[in-house]
């Protein structure tokens, strides 16, 4: 019986060398999860044992330390949750947030297996899917809404109206002008020039013109308290139409000047902006912390163009490992359990950073000493055994 039981301490003593070898050998490896060797006896009711046997290697995914590469392209995953991939129709899991952009647009890593997730705006309402960054340029905004602050200067006199009509191109029929810019339907940039006319005490014109032509209809008023404050209740924010003309739709935006006020001061533009803007191509794509995939265009805008989809275990340790850094699932690990980055028990992404291998070198390289001690303890066991016999075969 000697023999067996020091041959199953050999058999076991080999795979706990071959776990910890690959341990080591993957301690550079991105989001590699370190595993160890579980041994159990063998024992048949025998007086003496027969022996030991590997009841398992246990995976340990405890998070490794996130490391910045500066890549944009490279994510890392700060808590729990696992990148879901496809490749070749099948779906797998992995920590390895190393991404390139092919040509098509899809993110993949080295291996080719394609990144995940749900389309922009669903959320995870949707079902997941391989994530394609589209190659078309942004459409253009036409502007619908514009907000601007000012000041006014209270010390200005006031303009009779039915003695100075307003006329753009005469600076002495209106009291103070500010340019801005506007977009039509077809992302085409004009000018935007806005007219103050101080009418009466605290209370002021306002005419937009857009590329000089003014829309005499829709004048507006502003009217403002005894400290300044603009009166809204008082006030009259019409909408503005014109015809850009070369084949765009009639523009019609709104212009909101609250929060302007009625000063002692100069003229001043403190706050100008509106929701139009050009068509732009598409220059980059960004993450950020909730996995949402940000296109950054040309005409200095952005969108989400998809979601990164994560997924968790009930029982990762049950995870079954399929090469090149990746599982699948299995009966023992549970189906998965989908979400978004930060929220619920997922963690949250961060950009520009990976995992490293949560492989503690130091340690493994102890355990490598204990296992080949454990080794050539076994093998001595045979040595033994050996002597023992032959001392019985040299009897006389």
């Amino acid at each position: 019986m000697g023999f067996s039981q020091a041959l199953s301490g050999l058999k076991a003593a080999a795979i706990n060398l071959d776990v910890v070898g690959n341990n080591i050998a993957n301690s550079q490896t991105v989001g590699f999860k370190g595993s160890d060797v579980q041994f159990a006896d063998v024992y048949t009711g025998a007086l003496a044992g027969q022996g030991t046997r590997v009841a398992g290697v246990l995976q340990d995914f405890s998070n490794g330390t996130l490391e910045s590469t500066g890549r944009s392209r490279d994510l890392g995953i700060n808590g729990s949750g696992f990148f879901r991939f496809s490749q070749g129709g099948e779906v797998m899991y992995s920590r390895n947030g190393q991404l390139t952009l092919t040509k098509e647009g899809f993110l993949q890593n080295a291996q080719g297996a394609r990144l995940t997730g749900f389309p922009a705006g669903v959320g995870t309402g949707g079902q997941p899917e391989v994530l394609q960054v589209p190659a078309g340029a942004m459409g253009a905004n036409a502007t619908t809404a514009v907000e601007a602050t000012f000041n006014l200067d209270a010390t200005v006199g006031a303009i009779d109206r039915a003695v100075t009509p307003f006329d753009p191109a005469d600076a002495d029929s209106y009291s103070y002008a500010n340019t801005g810019t506007a977009y039509d339907s077809l992302g085409v940039q004009h000018t935007m020039t806005t007219y103050f006319t101080k009418t009466a005490d605290n209370t002021w014109e306002v005419r937009v013109a857009v590329d000089g032509v003014e829309d005499a209809v829709n004048v507006g008023q502003l009217v403002f308290d005894t400290n300044g404050n603009l009166d809204g209740a008082a006030s009259t924010f019409p909408t503005y139409s014109f015809v850009p003309g070369g084949g765009a739709a009639p523009m019609n935006f709104t212009v909101d000047f609250d929060d302007s006020t009625q000063r002692g001061n100069d003229f001043a533009l403190d706050s100008l902006n509106q929701d139009g803007y050009a068509a732009g191509a598409l220059v980059g794509i960004s993450f950020d912390e909730q996995g949402n995939i940000i296109g950054n265009y040309a005409n200095e805008q952005s969108q989400v163009l998809g979601t990164v989809a994560l997924a968790n275990f009930r029982n990762p340790e049950g995870l079954i490992p399929a090469g090149d850094n990746v599982w699948v699932e299995s009966g023992r690990s549970g189906q998965p359990l989908l979400g978004l980055a930060g929220t619920g028990q997922f963690g949250s992404l961060v950009s520009g950073a990976v995992e490293v291998s949560n492989v503690d070198l130091t340690r493994e390289l102890v355990d490598l000493i204990v296992a080949q001690r454990n080794y050539q303890a076994n093998t001595q066991t045979i040595k033994v055994q050996d002597e023992v016999l032959q001392s019985a075969v040299n009897l006389r």
